[in-house]
């Protein structure tokens, strides 16, 4: 009998200990005991999401495919492959390794497919910037991700970063690549064939990250609790030949599949490989290549050393894949074989230290989870205007939206990165959505990654719907038609009932907005546990979009280009000043509802911006997110290398703080010649978009008059002053 304490540690419940006793018909050695309790984690096995993750769509517009360590959609017979994953925890411990490593994991999820990597973005959520240890983590977590991304090259050409005090106790990083390749050369993660060799390839096994995603990504933090033993090393040079000698591997049509140990490392590539193939493994520890002495079996198979990949060769075929990984000066050896009777079998100097069904490791128990509406919502959902002072001086606030943390310019991150490696990047950090060209062909993909937490901790529903929707509106202001979603749901400990209501709402909120605009969810990851003694993160259901560019040269951008263009709204301005960043900011207050969201208009917005876009009618398209139209304006004159000014005109019967700073879903604001406005105008109206010229570029201020009343009158110097200094000067106090 194992002492309560040891499964205990290791995660696993004395319900799940019972079951795995019933399953092996025996008390478990130390090594089964292992492998159980990494497999059936929340991060390996999803025992406490997989009944909803199953709701989400998985067919859409394009041919899906969905794989075992990324998804993706074929345009043409070009496979695009990406995925999003949360590197949460680990970061929160040691943020520039966490950092890295999370971009390491991913990219090896896209090259483990066959796909070349050729795009990485991440979304960013720290606490205020005002507390020292939450300014040490945005720097290390950006030094990491500058360091990985940069060394391997492969361009980090988007993102998006939040500051919240929820996530004082944990931030949150959400790392996510893209991948291209031929659709009839994607690689699976599976083992078949009897006799069949499996191979290890890469870097050596050490004692990093042993209990990754048991110990750490499945458990919230407690007071003062050490964890930096279980975050892992990364080494991009040894990556950048892995992804070489990798790809070369596959090319040669000896690989039967192949999968990358991330997280649980040697017993996930074992287990999921023999389960996905309905097949066994025989596998010799002695035979696996670390830089450690003295590893114990259980350690060999916990840890998760990174750059590190499991192959499954056709048999005889072993040298030739051999001279491949030593040509890239990589550990390559043959540790096992492929059986036939469903086993994962370990041994160590020839003693069994593991004999278990795949199946048994890969299936792990499914809870149905208790949930019930949190009690705060009933208070913060209220929101009366008629208590909140209208603002007496509206460029005042304009300016403190500019230099909020939320709003102001991610220059001093972005500029970190080599958002230029590969060649491919046509539209650079900082507009809507990231482009990057197919090559050899006049294609282009354009990526986005959104989320609003704030509407998800008032309104979790709505909320995750609104991060669908503005991810594909903001693919849409880029030219592109929004084609498939990966997620990484990010919550706290889903054994707390409100917590996983508001996991339950969120899955349902993305599943009913991916279903109206035909997206299928392709990959993903869900983050549990996200807590700390200071309280649970706000719901972040982070949204990764792709979307399809058919002609590189109508690619449009969120910043005005020429003077007296025509300036476009579509959309309808309401009053939707809940969750605002004005309220906020100005007033110190989240509350009331999340903005209202009709589905069927915005779908009719985007439809007519995108039309607009590829008739070339369109010279800028932004659509009205955090700060509201007033900031939208802003950005439009102040984002691009050329800074142009506006004069705008609105005629409504709003208090001038609603008019300028509600964040009113379903908005674009578009620029055009002259002669192109009436051309815009029928295309909104025949898709029963809202139409409204609201305005001229031109000047060296942005001027927004309503009934003749002047409500802002900015330089633009001022606004780009605040705009663009006010993150690093915060950084740097």
């Amino acid at each position: 009998m194992v002492n309560k304490e040891v499964y205990r540690t290791l995660g696993l419940s004395d319900v799940e200990y019972k079951k795995i006793v019933d399953i092996l018909g025996r008390d478990p050695t130390p090594t089964e005991l292992a492998m159980f309790s990494v497999e059936w984690s929340e991060h390996c096995g999803y025992p406490r999401s997989k009944n909803l993750l199953k709701l989400l769509p998985k067919k859409g517009k394009f041919r899906t495919l969905i794989g075992e360590d990324a998804g993706g959609i074929i345009v043409d017979n070009i496979a695009i492959v990406f995925k999003m994953e949360s590197h949460n925890h680990p970061s929160q411990i040691e943020p520039k390794q966490g950092a890295a490593t999370g971009v390491g994991g991913i990219i090896r999820d896209i090259f483990t497919c066959g796909a070349r990597p050729i795009a990485s973005l991440n979304s960013l959520r720290f606490g205020s910037l005002q507390g020292p240890y939450n300014k040490y983590l945005l720097k290390g977590v950006v030094d990491g991700i500058q360091f990985y991304g940069n060394c391997i090259g492969v361009p980090t050409v988007g993102g998006e970063i939040y500051f919240d005090e929820s996530y004082s106790g944990n931030c949150l990083v959400n790392a996510m690549s893209i991948g291209i390749a031929d659709k009839d050369k994607l690689a699976r993660a599976r083992a078949k064939g009897s006799g069949n060799l499996i191979m290890y390839g890469g870097s050596s096994t050490g004692r990093d990250g042993i209990g990754g995603c048991s110990v750490l990504a499945s458990k919230e933090f407690k007071h003062n609790e050490e964890k930096r033993p279980t975050v892992q090393i990364g080494d991009p040079f040894t990556e950048k030949c892995l992804i070489e000698a990798t790809l070369e591997a596959i090319a040669t049509g000896h690989i039967v599949g192949i999968k990358d140990m991330g997280a649980a490392g040697l017993t996930c590539t074992t287990s999921e490989m023999a389960s996905a193939g309905n097949t066994g493994m025989d596998i010799e520890l002695q035979k696996v290549p670390r830089r450690e002495s003295d590893m114990e079996p259980w350690e060999i198979m916990m840890s998760e050393s990174q750059e590190r990949m499991l192959l499954c060769v056709r048999k005889g075929k072993e040298e030739v894949i051999k001279k491949i990984f030593k040509k890239w000066d990589l550990n390559i050896a043959v540790i096992g074989r492929v059986t036939d009777d469903g086993i994962v079998r370990i041994k160590d100097k020839g003693e069994i230290v593991a004999e278990i069904q795949a199946h048994s490791l890969t299936n792990a128990p499914v809870y149905d989870i208790a949930y019930k509406e949190p009690a705060y919502l009933k208070q913060i959902n209220r929101l009366s205007l008629s208590k909140i002072s209208e603002p007496g001086d509206c460029n005042r606030v304009l300016l403190q939206l500019l230099s909020s943390p939320n709003i102001a310019s991610k220059k001093w991150v972005y500029e970190q990165y080599d958002h230029m490696v590969q060649t491919n990047t046509v539209v650079l950090p900082g507009s809507d959505s990231a482009v990057v060209r197919i090559k050899g062909t006049d294609k282009a993909i354009a990526a986005t990654t959104d989320c609003n937490s704030r509407y998800c901790y008032l309104n979790p529903h709505r909320g995750a719907q609104i991060a669908v929707a503005e991810a594909a509106r903001n693919l849409v202001c880029s030219g592109a038609e929004p084609a498939a979603v990966t997620d990484c749901l990010n919550f706290g400990n889903p054994e707390k009932p409100d917590r996983f209501w508001q996991f339950k709402n969120c899955v349902e909120g993305i599943v009913s907005a991916c279903k109206f605009f035909k997206l299928p969810v392709v990959s993903g990851n869900v983050s549990f546990y996200n807590e700390s003694p200071k309280g649970a993160i706000y719901p972040t259901p982070t949204i990764g979009m792709v979307g399809i560019i058919d002609d590189t040269r109508r690619i449009c951008t969120q910043y005005f280009k020429e003077e007296s263009d025509i300036i476009v709204l579509l959309g309808r301005n309401k009053e939707d000043l809940g969750g605002s960043e004005y309220l906020k900011i100005i007033h110190g207050l989240v509350n009331g509802d999340a903005p209202r969201l009709d589905l069927k208009l915005e779908m009719s917005v985007q439809q007519a911006a995108l039309e607009s876009i590829r008739k070339g009618l369109v010279n800028s398209a932004h659509d009205c997110s955090e700060g509201g139209l007033a900031v939208a304006l802003a950005e439009c004159c102040i984002s691009g290398e050329r800074i142009i000014g506006a004069e705008i005109n609105l005629n409504y019967n709003f208090r001038s703080d609603v008019l300028l700073f509600s964040e009113s879903q379903s908005r674009i604001i578009l620029s055009c010649r002259e002669e192109s406005a009436s051309k815009i105008r029928d295309i909104a109206r025949k898709h029963g978009a809202p139409f409204r010229i609201i305005g001229r570029t031109g000047g060296n201020k942005l001027k927004i008059l309503s009934k003749k009343i002047t409500l802002v009158d900015l330089s633009l110097r001022d606004m780009h002053y605040k705009w663009t200094d006010s993150l690093q000067s915060l950084i740097q106090a």
